[in-house]
């Protein structure tokens, strides 16, 4: 008999549309994150030296030493914060990391707060381990940026983790570090944890990235090579832990993921040592992207409300459309062959919208727009209220 706990589990909206998508021609994909840059050329030369070099065996659970000083390295010349070595906890990807620390923090029952929208599989990371949701509500009017004050209504004495995501997916809304800082503070009224999945770090078009452990160590950090380096298929990422949750952590690591592949971490200490001239003209490249994109939704006739602050999606209001979104999704795919995501699967104040990502050529986001706004002709836009 199939468990409940699978059951349970809902199917991830971006891959069912890439997948519909891929059996068809000539699509633009603007449904998954899925950076268009190469992988920069001295990570891959990294890792083949180290395939080369035999470097196929298991590693440490926790990851290659030289790895996780270059992680520290990293926290120390980003952020100017001093991590050992020996909280870092190398993943295959950050989402295995992200269940390691539900595995590790929440017992079934528990209570785990999410910002409403939210990545699309946070709530099933989070039914894995029995835990129960309880959500914060966010707006395009306030840029989809949480209040404090609404963390504090929804976190009870059942709450264990606040999971937070800055810049976040599918929003881009970026938490600033104050904001950060006073939600360190109400968990540790609350005797919660604090759970911050900064994959999205470096892609941050104003102000600054801050990471949660500038304002505490007893939170659970989340983080990858995905996003920034063009890395999605290598599978590469690292959870920073509190220090008095490393064994327990690493005992479930031992026994679920054994160790990340070997020459792929070679890979990530390059990718960390000579990133930052590749990481400048990435970002500047997703700005201009953004800003194009911004621009263009307001001429297919359609709202936004909001300016993304980082990461590389927009929330497209689509309820003055016919139908639903899944109906929007459908119509931009079958008519338009554009592929983009329906705003459900996001939370329910992500519902009436659709996800559009930007992580897409100059040329290739152009047609997109020039085949949506053509599509749209044939459509009636119901008037603004």
């Amino acid at each position: 008999m199939v468990s409940e706990r699978a059951t349970r589990t809902t199917p991830f909206a971006a891959m069912d549309v890439l997948e519909r998508a891929n059996r068809m021609d000539d699509v633009v994909h603007l449904e998954v994150g899925e950076p268009d840059f190469d992988t920069p050329a001295a990570v891959t030369e990294a890792a083949v030296a180290a395939l080369r070099a035999g470097e196929t065996s298991y590693t440490s659970s926790k990851g290659k030493p030289e790895l996780r000083r270059a992680i520290a390295d990293y926290y120390d010349r980003q952020y100017g914060v001093d991590v050992s070595p020996e909280r870092i906890v190398v993943t295959s990807g950050s989402s295995p990391a992200l269940l390691l620390a539900f595995s590790t923090l929440v017992d079934p029952g528990d209570e785990v707060v999410l910002t409403d929208p939210y990545y699309a599989c946070y709530p099933n990371f989070v039914r894995q381990t029995g835990g129960r949701i309880s959500t914060v509500p966010l707006s395009a009017d306030e840029g989809f940026r949480p209040r404090v004050s609404e963390f504090a209504r929804a976190i009870t004495s059942d709450t264990e983790a606040l999971l937070l995501n800055s810049p976040a997916n599918p929003t881009g809304a970026v938490l600033d570090g104050g904001t950060l800082e006073e939600l360190v503070g109400l968990a540790d009224e609350a005797d919660a944890t604090v759970i911050s999945d900064e994959v999205y770090h470096g892609l941050t078009y104003e102000g600054e990235d801050h990471t949660v452990l500038e304002y505490t160590d007893d939170a659970f950090v989340l983080d990858g090579f995905s996003k920034r380096f063009a890395m999605t298929g290598w599978r590469l990422g690292w959870m920073v832990a509190p220090p008095e949750y490393v064994g327990h952590v690493n005992r479930i690591a031992q026994n679920t993921l054994i160790c990340a592949p070997n020459f792929v971490q070679s890979g990530g200490i390059a990718a960390l040592e000579s990133g930052a001239d590749f990481l400048d003209e990435v970002r500047n490249t997703y700005r201009e992207r953004r800003d194009y994109l911004v621009s263009e939704v307001e001429d297919w006739g359609l709202s936004m409300g909001y300016t993304p602050g980082g990461a590389y999606y927009l929330l497209v209001d689509v309820s003055d459309l016919p139908g639903d979104a899944f109906d929007a999704a459908d119509f931009f795919l079958e008519d338009a062959g554009v592929a983009m995501t329906p705003g459900p699967d996001f939370g329910t104040n992500a519902e009436e919208c659709l996800r559009v990502s930007y992580a897409n050529s100059a040329e290739r986001l152009a047609e997109a727009s020039e085949r949506i706004q053509r599509a749209l002709e044939s459509v009636e836009i119901s008037a603004a209220d």
